[in-house]
């Protein structure tokens, strides 16, 4: 266990509405933390992200990326502006950055259903939605990115990267996820989503998948090809497990698997290394609504209770597991009536009213029957 049961927690706003619903979540993270005991968290406001680059012409200033290696965990909201760019077109996006040089190859977007919001798919079973994608988050597809070549603007080429030894890493990753799982009740099956009937680089993909299985003979493994997965998804996504894949793959299938639990405002992530990791929710800055008022919170504070998950695992501290899972218990019971319903969706219910709605929850549940871990 952590010593002195501080944790320094490095925070980065970024940019648009991720400086609408940082402090939100820093409040309910407070709240929750208070209602736990045994631990406080102690916030570093960050800059990074698209206007910083437009201020200091760094997206990533040095002295960030150095406070960051030294926090516990970082907290980030959302970087990006579809109007500052990089000389060669490219949006800012230092997120990407943050993964590649803190190694953070397992990138988790988790999709569970929360009751209460509109459902997306006429099925009852849709109730039932609750599984972990898994997305290899420094190499694929992104692995060149900024490295790409442009021939005579007649041929453009971007090269796909997978290493063994990153591969391995996720794998394992992605069954220890599965055995946590399967101990709570879930199938425990991992699945690996790929092209390996037509591209080399994902049958090599799949080859460490089985190699890595067979060092987990507990949990069950299997195979999917994207294009296949991605049809389950949508015709039967209370059958899926865990699904691990490749970068880019990742990126699109995450997407859609938020869009099946009610959109990006409800979806949060962690991107996760051996010493290091992010968490934020997975919309980007929404310039939109930036401003307005209009922003829904609820997967920032996903995001941070998926960092209260990973400090009590990484510190084998038990008031951080229950205050994540109190967090996640007073979001359930905001929605469960169906009365609160985020702009995002069609109702009323701006960056406040939820706040306000889980944070009114979240004072009233009693830690004793809210199971931890």
């Amino acid at each position: 266990m952590k010593a002195n049961s501080a944790f320094k927690i490095a925070v980065m706003p970024g940019d648009g509405i991720g400086n609408e619903v940082t402090q939100p979540c820093l409040d309910i993270l407070d709240a929750a933390a208070a209602r736990a005991g045994g631990f406080a968290l102690a916030y570093e406001t960050l800059p990074a992200g698209a206007a910083c680059y437009r201020d200091t012409g760094s997206a990533l200033p040095a002295a960030t990326m150095a406070a960051a290696r030294k926090a516990d965990a970082i907290l980030l909201a959302a970087m990006g502006l579809p109007h500052i760019r990089y000389p060669d077109g490219t949006e800012i996006a230092p997120q990407l950055d943050l993964r590649v040089e803190l190694g953070l190859y397992a990138g988790v977007r988790p999709a569970r259903m929360v009751l209460g919001t509109p459902p997306v798919l006429a099925d009852a079973r849709a109730a039932t939605i609750d599984f972990v994608l898994i997305r290899e988050s420094t190499e694929g597809l992104f692995a060149l990115r900024g490295k790409g070549t442009n021939v005579g603007d007649v041929e453009a080429r971007d090269t796909m990267v997978i290493t063994r030894a990153t591969s391995e890493r996720l794998f394992d990753f992605a069954f220890r996820l599965g055995r946590a799982r399967k101990r709570l009740g879930r199938p425990g099956k991992v699945t690996c989503v790929d092209k390996a009937n037509v591209l080399q680089s994902f049958a090599f993909f799949r080859r460490i998948f089985d190699e890595r299985a067979a060092r987990h003979p507990d949990i069950d493994a299997g195979h999917a090809y994207v294009d296949a997965t991605a049809l389950a998804m949508v015709r039967r996504p209370w059958d899926l497990d865990v699904l691990v894949t490749e970068n880019m793959f990742g990126d699109i299938l995450s997407d859609l698997a938020a869009g099946l639990v009610g959109g990006m405002g409800m979806a949060p992530s962690a991107d996760i290394g051996d010493e290091h990791a992010v968490f934020q929710p997975c919309h980007g800055t929404a310039p939109d609504i930036a401003g307005q008022g209009k922003a829904n919170p609820t997967a920032m504070f996903l995001s941070g209770a998926m960092m209260l998950e990973w400090l009590a695992e990484r510190h084998e501290h038990r008031g951080c597991a229950m205050a994540a899972a109190l967090i996640r218990t007073a979001v359930d019971e905001a929605f469960a009536s169906g009365r609160l319903v985020p702009a995002e969706m069609g109702g009323p219910a701006g960056t406040h009213a939820v706040l306000g709605a889980v944070m009114a929850a979240l004072n009233q549940i009693d830690p004793g029957r809210v199971a931890a871990g």
